[in-house]
């Protein structure tokens, strides 16, 4: 789980914890139809210089990365912000 974790972080653009309690080592494909934002960020390199942008574009009619998590592997997802870190501020 925490290959997944950090393989979805990613294309996700955002930090993916694992609260599962799973263990061991799993295999399975996972087929999602990736967004524009999370298209870019999925293309890959050649000799260190950035894709060229030659990728074909997906397929629209393909479940989402959130979509795909749930039903094709049963995971649930849950969005949950950050405790804010900054001070406090009072007003008078």
């Amino acid at each position: 789980m925490a290959d997944l974790v950090r393989q979805l972080s990613l294309p996700l653009g955002r930090t993916v914890l694992d609260k599962t309690g799973l263990t061991g080592d799993y295999d399975f494909n996972l087929q999602w139809t990736p967004d524009e934002n999370q298209l870019s960020m999925l293309e890959g390199t050649e000799g260190g210089q950035q894709g060229t942008g030659n990728a074909p574009p997906p397929d629209s009619t393909g479940p989402s990365i959130f979509t795909a998590i749930q039903e094709q592997l049963g995971l649930k997802r849950e969005s949950k912000k950050r405790p804010s870190g900054g001070s406090r501020h009072r007003s008078r």
